[in-house]
């Protein structure tokens, strides 16, 4: 019998590049945004707040990325797919940490989830477009 399990993760060096992307592209559309990457548990691995930034989307950044990477979903998509079911969607939905509109998303390699990113800062549609400037800068989709 087995007992341990092994997990890839995200690198910081990785997890740097992606928030100053996504920080980047807020900027390029005039968003002062919030970018933060966690690893696969969805532990802090980096964070980027954009000059005069909305402080708290500081916090709303973070569980973007978490509810990406331990959910393993967009954060909208999650979101969309609980929405048939009120209970369920309200009793995810208030889970410490957890964000079900849109700018999180899960940050996968060689087909395993290695951690998530989220920005807040801009509207739903900005948020996501600086999500995925971050897995572009990785090479991602």
């Amino acid at each position: 019998m087995k007992i341990a399990l092994s997990q890839q993760t995200i690198r910081a060096e990785a997890a740097h590049a992606a928030v100053e992307a996504a920080v980047a592209h807020g900027g390029a559309i005039d968003k002062s945004v919030v970018a933060a990457v966690v690893d696969a548990s969805g532990d802090l691995v980096a964070l980027l707040r954009a000059d005069g930034a909305f402080k708290p989307s500081v916090g709303i950044a973070q569980d973007k990325a978490y509810t990406a990477a331990v959910f393993g979903a967009p954060t909208d998509a999650l979101g969309q797919a609980l929405s048939a079911n009120a209970t369920l969607h309200q009793g995810i939905a208030l889970r410490p940490g957890v964000v079900l509109f849109a700018g999180g998303l899960p940050i996968v390699a060689d087909g395993k989830i290695i951690g998530g990113i989220g920005v807040s800062g801009g509207s739903e549609d900005e948020d996501r477009a600086c999500a995925g400037a971050g897995l572009a800068a990785l090479g991602l989709k």
